[in-house]
């Protein structure tokens, strides 16, 4: 069962950057590719839970403002050391000119 949530505006999210969003104490990131297409990620690196958002985005990948750890937003895909856990992904659909997720 789908729990799809209003995160924000679309247009709250920068071409070729990432967002942060918290819901019912858990952080996602909201990204926005070169492409105009959304996609989602939890929000907490996964070697050391630093927030993404704090990160830089290039094409579709976020790297970890901390250790430079990289993943592709689009897949959850771990890039190298020192990540080597992917990100968890979610579904994405504007609506209305409103960015939604699926949480579940």
């Amino acid at each position: 069962m789908s729990k799809w949530v209003d995160v924000c505006s679309a247009d709250e999210v920068p071409l070729e950057d990432v967002t942060r969003f918290d819901f019912e104490g858990r952080t996602f990131a909201i990204y926005r590719s070169p492409e105009d297409a959304f996609y989602a990620t939890d929000g907490l690196c996964t070697h050391e839970k630093i927030h993404l958002a704090d990160g830089l985005v290039m094409d579709n990948v976020i790297e970890c403002p901390k250790h430079n750890g990289r993943f592709d937003y689009k897949s959850g895909q771990a890039l190298g050391a020192p990540v080597c856990v992917n990100l968890r992904t979610y579904p994405v659909k504007v609506e209305g000119g409103k960015v939604l997720v699926d949480i579940t």
